[in-house]
């Protein structure tokens, strides 16, 4: 059996193969081979595209239903019942490929199904992401048993799944699809009776079909991005556009793994009103939210923060500009209340845009500049960061992270043995103490989160691990970090919500990898309850080895590193693991790199020429010769 999978897997085929469907076609080899397949219809297009499954062999024991390549978003793909008197080999090929379909209710796919499968399948509820076509064989192997009560193994490696609430959660160690699908018959046709528990499609299919989205919590006062998946078009099962889906998502509550450390405004029990299935902007880019009874009976600014988590939902999913939400009673007409952009920016607690950018230059000192993403010039040259640092002389800066209102930076000395915290607003000696020493080993360079807590790593033996300083001049504290598995963090960078934390781990000595922990704060007696971090996951699995990473807008990450055979780039990943298309030109070469959560300002990086910049629409400038380690405020 396993030699049987193998060569499916490496058969005709192969993922990358270059598909091309017509409905002639199709229908062809619907009517001539008995082969379920499917038809892409081109939105706006005169003739019917394809959907781009790989060519199969006609007969067989193994074959491998391959996935959709280079298939656009706006192609809309159906599925083709099954023909008459098919064979149990076309029955499972047709139901595979009609699970990629955007047919209502995936109704195509159902007609593979035995009446009862069909009516108690709920593929909706979750997807399984396979990184490559699924591979299916006859089980347990006898091609004479097929005519009896045939039987077939799905297979495949597991990328990810997304579960009931759509969040994305990738697949660690390289997991295994496995499934099998018994076959009957029902009025002399073949039909299965046992179909997958979940809607499995291959990577490219589900690009094709969904699309990430963030829904929006509060974190205490603070806006925080929580990332799911919603269908390009209408979903299939609630008949939604791809904004009410959202919505309902939202309304849903926050991701199981972000849920312990966020809240919603929502009272518990809200809906969209009854039989609701699209949003839609007025001509004064106003969305209105009909709600059902549950979410009525609220003070007004709870209902303004229940808006404003809708506002930057529904922002971040659209190209439109969006700028007032309106919540409905249910009757649809009735207001609750309303918000406007600037109304639920002050809501929403985010940081406070950047004005400078600051890195340490060849003479170990932090400096600072400032950029204008729009323009190719700088708007001035570099200066030194004021306060102590700009006068105490003989002291040589080896990285630093300033506070989000820019009036304290957190400094680790040259040779990374000391930590200060220093003020940018007055002038003074430098810190007499160190707040943290690592004796025999390094510190890594620090990071803020907005609640102004100072994060840092010790790479000390005797000491090693993560830090936290209370606001910056407390105590410090060692945090519990829970699933490193013997890894070392090596770099970090806290998020401003203050809820997450990325952490580079080192393992084996040399390999580092990227993960996201979850910072919970439980409420305790006194100012510093123990602080721990909790179920790290990967954010980018599908680099063999990350080199630096940045908190970006939107709560996505920028990622410098590479793929298993490739080269060194910057790709943009939300924090949930998954990629997102977005990367950076001409990124080879950068060893550190920094982003702010503000999308107006350019990212900066360290590479060979020293510090770089990214203007709009160019290339890569140089910044200083012989600079390092830039960072904006965080």
């Amino acid at each position: 059996m396993e030699d049987a999978e193998r060569a499916s897997a490496g058969g005709r085929g192969a993922p990358g193969s270059p598909g091309v469907r017509s409905a002639l076609s199709a229908r062809t080899r619907a009517a001539g081979r008995h082969r379920g397949s499917l038809v892409a219809l081109a939105l706006g297009a005169v003739g019917l595209l394809v959907g781009g499954c790989a060519s199969m062999p006609d007969r067989g024991e193994i074959r491998r239903v391959e996935a959709s390549q280079g298939v656009d978003s706006q192609v809309r793909v159906f599925g083709v019942p099954p023909a008459d008197k098919a064979s149990p080999a076309d029955i499972v090929d047709g139901f595979l490929e009609a699970m990629t379909s955007d047919d209502p209710q995936l109704a195509t796919a159902r007609k593979y199904l035995t009446q009862s499968a069909a009516a108690n399948w709920r593929p909706g509820s979750a997807v399984t992401v396979l990184s490559a076509g699924l591979g299916r064989v006859p089980a347990p192997g006898d091609k004479e048993k097929e005519s009896e009560e045939p039987r077939w193994k799905i297979f495949g490696k597991k990328l990810a799944t997304v579960d009931e609430r759509s969040a994305y959660q990738p697949e660690t160690g390289g997991g295994r699809y496995e499934e099998y699908l018994q076959l009957v018959q029902v009025n002399k046709q073949w039909r299965i009776a046992t179909p997958p528990s979940s809607l499995v499609l291959s990577e490219s299919d589900f690009q094709r079909i969904y699309k990430p989205v963030n829904k929006y919590y509060f974190a205490g006062n603070t806006l925080v991005a929580d990332p799911v998946y919603v269908r390009q078009r209408t979903d299939p099962d609630s008949r939604m556009d791809p904004t009410t889906q959202t919505v309902q998502s939202l309304l849903a509550g926050p991701s199981k793994w972000l849920g312990p450390v966020v809240s919603t405004a929502f009272p518990t029990g809200s809906e969209l009103r009854e039989g609701t299935k699209s949003l839609s902007y007025d001509g004064q880019n106003t969305l209105r939210v009909p709600l059902n009874k549950s979410a009525v009976e609220v003070a007004q600014l709870q209902c303004q923060k229940m808006a404003t988590q809708l506002l930057y939902t529904v922002r971040d999913l659209t190209t439109s500009k969006l700028d007032r939400v309106e919540l409905l009673k249910p009757d649809g007409k009735s207001s609750l209340c309303w918000v406007t952009g600037s109304t639920a920016a002050a809501i929403a607690n985010r940081p406070p845009s950047p004005e400078h950018q600051y890195y340490v230059d060849k003479d170990a000192r932090l400096v600072r500049m400032m950029l204008d993403a729009n323009s190719e010039q700088q708007q001035d040259k570099p200066e030194p960061a004021p306060g102590p640092l700009a006068t105490a002389a003989g002291f040589k800066v080896g990285s630093a992270a300033v506070t989000y209102d820019e009036k304290r930076a957190a400094v680790v000395s040259e040779d990374g043995h000391n930590l200060f915290v220093v003020t940018l607003t007055t002038a003074g000696p430098m810190p007499q103490q160190p707040l943290l020493t690592s004796k025999s080993g390094k510190l890594t360079a620090p990071s803020w989160d907005a609640q102004g807590d100072l994060w840092i790593a010790d790479l000390d033996p005797q000491t090693q691990g993560l830090w936290r300083v209370p606001a910056g001049t407390g105590t410090p504290q060692k945090v519990d970090v829970a699933g490193l598995d013997g890894g070392k963090i090596s770099g970090l960078k806290a998020s401003s919500d203050g809820v997450r934390i990325a952490l580079l781990v080192e393992k084996d000595g040399t390999r580092k990898n990227l993960f996201i922990g979850r910072i919970e704060r439980p409420e305790g007696k006194g100012d510093s309850p123990r602080i721990s971090v909790r179920e790290l996951r990967p954010a980018a699995p599908q680099m063999a080895e990350v080199t630096a990473m940045s908190w970006a807008p939107r709560g996505r990450l920028l990622v410098v590193g590479r793929e298993s055979g490739g080269v060194d780039q910057a790709r943009y990943m939300l924090s949930d693991g998954s990629m997102v298309a977005a990367s950076l030109p001409g990124a080879t070469g950068l060893s550190a790199i920094a982003a702010s959560e503000d999308e107006g300002k350019p990212v900066v990086g360290f590479g060979e020429d020293g510090i770089v910049w990214l203007p709009s629409g160019a290339q890569w400038r140089t910044v200083a010769a012989g600079g390092r380690l830039p960072v904006y405020p965080g």
